[in-house]
């Protein structure tokens, strides 16, 4: 029997309407943004800046997403964010440390931050809630401690080229050619990785969508990709911390889906019991998921202290939050083993425009912070909805074949509870 595209579609999207529902709920917030700021969301300029303004968000967002996965939870990571871009700015202006050192200094100390927290959660059996709402105190104090309650400003030009720097300019047609070919680059390689993830299924004699679904699928990728990079190009082009985020979210992208150290994660969030007794070192791969995360919140921490050209006290407040709320946003399942990083990039993405589009429309921040939270509300109550609805087509899947064409089966209505009326 052959399977109509459109038929096909329906299928992939109701077996991932968690995603698409989320991709989807952006692009209408975009619209509507777009239309009630009369065109002013996706200017160049704004487009930058939202780039810019949600860059150590989406970092976070990353590295939460895998503590998510595991089925732990981070508290601490602003205040790391914090601590890291203090300690980092002590080093550039009190040391006079050149940024090249600072930079591997910094990640470092987040690194063993992660691991002072990793080793409490993997190895004392702590909970993470516990050891990170701890390390949310002790670095925010430590922050108070050596900053003296005061600010250190400002900071080399290196580090804020860091985070608020650009691809260097070459322009032709009055357009920034590097951020042009870079898109397109991009857009070439998401292409080859659809036709490529199809015709691994195909080899496998596993399920693939048709050629003509591909297709549609490559032509919207591209168009996405290519409409992105113009509206770049039309200002300063691709920002450098665009860049990393690019860089960050393609290689955890990978890792996630087509590594051992990946498969780990999804095995000990989705049953830690089951992982153990199938050979993996469980309580390694917790220790390394927020070793991990300490080294994006230092990442963050001086991408944050770059772009404000200062490290304050009160920086980082409230990011574990947004990490959080992207992360759950995006996908994630408080319950660990489901996740994606691409899902956390679009949490993310919601928050951020939704933040920057009220901003622009002149909508107070008592109205923010309550719409905010009635979308994080409303995305993990769609998350449970989609999950019990999963839960019970397979169950009544398997119902229907396990009783089908059976001689001697029950065939009297079930009872209260699904429960056959009769013994």
């Amino acid at each position: 029997m052959t399977i109509r595209p459109v038929t096909l579609v329906a299928s992939l999207v109701r077996a991932n309407a968690r995603q698409y529902g989320m991709a989807i709920a952006l692009v209408a917030i975009i619209v509507l943004f777009q239309i009630l700021t009369g065109g002013l969301l996706l200017t160049p300029l704004n487009v930058t800046n939202l780039i810019m303004q949600n860059s150590y968000i989406l970092i976070l967002a990353i590295g939460m997403m895998l503590v998510i996965v595991t089925g732990h939870i981070d508290l601490s990571v602003g205040s790391v964010v914090a601590f890291t871009g203090a300690v980092s700015a002590i080093m550039l202006t009190s040391w006079g440390l050149p940024t090249p050192v600072v930079v591997p200094l910094a990640l470092l100390l987040g690194a063993l931050i992660g691991a002072w927290q990793g080793f409490w959660v993997a190895y004392v059996r702590v909970p993470a809630f516990i050891v990170t709402l701890a390390g949310m105190l002790v670095f925010r104090g430590a922050t108070l401690a050596v900053l003296g309650g005061e600010s250190i400003a400002p900071l080399p030009t290196s580090l804020r080229n860091m985070a608020s720097g650009f691809l260097p300019d070459v322009e032709i047609l009055g357009l920034h050619a590097p951020t042009l070919l870079l898109g397109a680059a991009g857009a070439a390689a998401v292409v080859w990785i659809q036709w490529r993830s199809r015709a691994r299924d195909l080899r496998h004699e596993l399920p693939a969508p048709p050629a003509a679904v591909t297709v549609l699928a490559s032509a919207v990728t591209v168009a996405v990709i290519m409409v992105f990079a113009y509206v770049l190009a039309q200002y300063n082009g691709l920002p450098l911390v665009g860049l990393l985020l690019v860089a960050l979210i393609a290689g955890y992208s990978f890792v996630m889906r087509s590594t051992t150290a990946g498969r780990r994660v999804y095995a000990v969030g989705g049953s830690e019991q089951a992982a153990a007794l199938s050979g993996i070192r469980t309580r390694r791969t917790t220790f390394w998921v927020f070793v991990n995360m300490g080294v994006l919140s230092a990442l963050a921490g001086l991408v944050f202290t770059g772009r404000l050209n200062a490290a304050t006290p009160g920086a980082g407040t409230m990011f574990e939050l947004d990490a959080i709320a992207a992360a759950f946003i995006g996908g994630a399942s408080a319950a660990g083993g489901v996740g994606t990083v691409v899902g956390a990039v679009v949490g993310a993405l919601v928050m951020g425009v939704l933040n920057n589009g009220m901003s622009l429309i002149g909508l107070g921040v008592d109205w923010q912070q309550l719409i905010k939270g009635l979308v994080l509300l409303l995305a993990v109550a769609f998350d449970i909805y989609n999950k019990r609805r999963v839960s019970v087509g397979r169950t009544l899947d398997v119902t229907s074949r396990g009783g089908a064409g059976r001689k001697g089966v029950d065939r009297s209505p079930p009872g209260p509870g699904g429960v056959s009326a009769t013994p």
